[in-house]
């Protein structure tokens, strides 16, 4: 569909639930329909190097892969994929009549001002709410699939993407944003080499799984108690990680959100539960993961600064640049390695 086609459907459109207002929110990758009680997510017709939505067959695949990656901890959000049909010049979620056009996941409508990240800016979060998540997020890792076979230095490739930003952000912010850019991608080859050997023992291990991928505070609800949802659906290969990997995202937010007490606690009920961190080796390997994480921020940021149609979009965009390159300075100081 396109986003006239969509602003259609929302107006006029057929939908199998009644709802006094619907609004549209929009991601870099999907389109979102809030109505009173249901949301409905239809991925754009789009190709990246790392996902691919191009065709009708391809995004019904990822919306059923979608529904069936998610139920494995969502409790019932995820209900099911729909149908988007044309007949007579009008669109129609789920209905039987018309040309299938594209498709839609169905999601039952959570409290918004209940998502984690909400809760944390408002001081609205409590370290039994931690330990809770942690419970839960154990459950899960426990019986997710375990992955035997990875090349653990991609992580690499996917570190030092972030020197294509180099050039943007020294115009934009100063010189000295290239100059920590590479010397981060410097350190974190070196600290990759000299702990790969570790990497492919935990591989062995059983430390990679398939994991949530995106575990964030903003993929959290506390209702009160904990949900994860919205997991990555489009690319195996960004779920297919070590656990630290996975739980680092969320100590990094956290940390972010200046809620180092928080991550501390979540690690600490989590290891407690799960041993994941067994020694200091393993602890710098998780510190190195939040440090990526932060990496892996500052490049959403530098690419939204990009693509900022406003002047006060842009300076946000770059202000959450700074920060992140600067959290990610910080954990990878800690590691104890000279380059």
């Amino acid at each position: 569909m396109t986003k006239e086609q969509i602003s259609k459907l929302i107006v006029q459109g057929g939908f199998p639930d009644d709802s006094l207002e619907r609004k549209l929110l929009e991601t870099h990758i999907s389109w979102v329909i809030l109505g009173d009680q249901f949301v409905y997510k239809i991925k754009k017709p789009i190709k990246y190097s790392f996902l691919d939505f191009s065709t009708l067959s391809k995004r019904k695949h990822f919306c059923l892969r979608e529904i069936e990656l998610n139920k494995r901890f969502s409790n019932g959000i995820y209900l099911g994929v729909l149908p988007i049909r044309e007949y007579k010049g009008t669109y129609a979620l789920g209905s039987s009549e018309g040309k299938v056009i594209d498709y839609a996941v169905k999601m039952i409508k959570m409290d918004p001002q209940k998502q984690m990240d909400i809760l944390v800016l408002g001081n609205k979060v409590r370290v039994a709410d931690m330990q809770k998540l942690a419970g839960i997020i154990v459950d899960f890792h426990k019986g997710a699939v375990i992955i035997k076979d990875k090349n653990v230095l991609d992580v690499a490739n996917k570190f030092n993407d972030l020197e294509a930003e180099k050039e943007f952000l020294s115009q934009n912010i100063d010189d000295k944003m290239g100059e920590v850019i590479d010397w981060a991608i410097k350190l974190s080859n070196a600290f990759l080499k000299s702990y790969k050997p570790l990497m492919e023992a935990r591989l062995q291990s059983g430390f990679y799984r398939d994991c949530h991928g995106d575990l964030h505070c903003r993929n959290i609800f506390l209702l009160p108690e904990p949900q994860p949802f919205d997991c990555i659906e489009f690319n195996d290969d960004y779920r297919h990680i070590d656990l630290l990997n996975e739980v680092a995202f969320l100590c990094m937010d956290l940390d972010a959100l200046d809620r180092s007490d928080l991550s501390k606690s979540f690690i600490t009920q989590y290891n407690s539960l799960f041993p994941i961190i067994r020694n200091e080796r393993e602890k710098m390997l998780f510190d190195y993961f939040k440090g990526y994480r932060a990496n892996v921020r500052a490049k959403v940021n530098s690419l939204r600064a990009r693509s900022a149609v406003g002047k006060e979009d842009k300076t946000k965009a770059l202000e959450e640049v700074v920060k992140y390159v600067e959290l990610m300075e910080f954990y990878l100081n800690g590691l104890g390695m000279d380059v």
